[in-house]
């Protein structure tokens, strides 16, 4: 029965991230050359898997995913734009230092003096580096980005252990006109 819940639980995953890829390789590449999108996340991968794994086992409704840590249907994203870079995902693993506030917790900032290096990878999508300068944690992102606009992101910073994301690229949203 167990494994019957993690193969529904993998397939529907696996449904969901490929209704969600919503860009084509044209629109993939004018999105990354223009520094012009959004990450949306739909899965974290901690470091310390096992750990989480053994926390997630003991709280009720538990579909564990092998460290998977399933996001789908949430709003966590990096927004990226030529002058800056939004961050609002959750973190799971160990923080060497516990945050003051709640805005704190996971990676929620808003950087306006960053690096941001991309370059094209021998299978046609990108490899983009991004570090924050006004960031607390000094927080670097490397995002991986495939032609068709599925994307790992990484993030280490200087006071908690590294973690995956996997997610999607998309265009941003146009902020729609209030009518007068």
């Amino acid at each position: 029965m167990n494994k019957l819940k993690s193969l529904s639980a993998v397939i529907l995953l696996a449904i969901s991230v490929t209704a969600n890829a919503q860009t084509d390789k044209a629109t993939t590449k004018r999105i990354v050359d223009d520094k012009n999108f959004v990450f949306v996340a739909t899965s974290a991968m901690p470091l310390n898997a096992t750990d989480i794994s053994n926390v997630l086992n003991r709280m009720p409704g538990n579909m564990n995913t092998g460290g998977n840590i399933n996001l789908t249907g949430s709003s966590y994203d990096v927004r990226i734009t030529a002058d800056s870079v939004v961050s609002y995902l959750p973190y799971y693993g160990r923080s060497f230092s516990a945050p003051i506030g709640r805005d704190e917790s996971g990676f929620r900032f808003t950087s306006k003096k960053f690096s941001y290096a991309s370059k094209a990878t021998k299978k046609g999508g990108w490899s983009i580096t991004i570090n924050s300068k006004d960031v607390k944690d000094n927080v670097r992102m490397n995002l991986s980005i495939t032609q068709s606009g599925y994307a790992t992101l990484n993030v280490m910073s200087n006071n908690k252990q590294s973690i995956s994301y996997n997610g999607y690229i998309s265009e941003p949203k146009a902020k729609e006109e209030s009518s007068k």
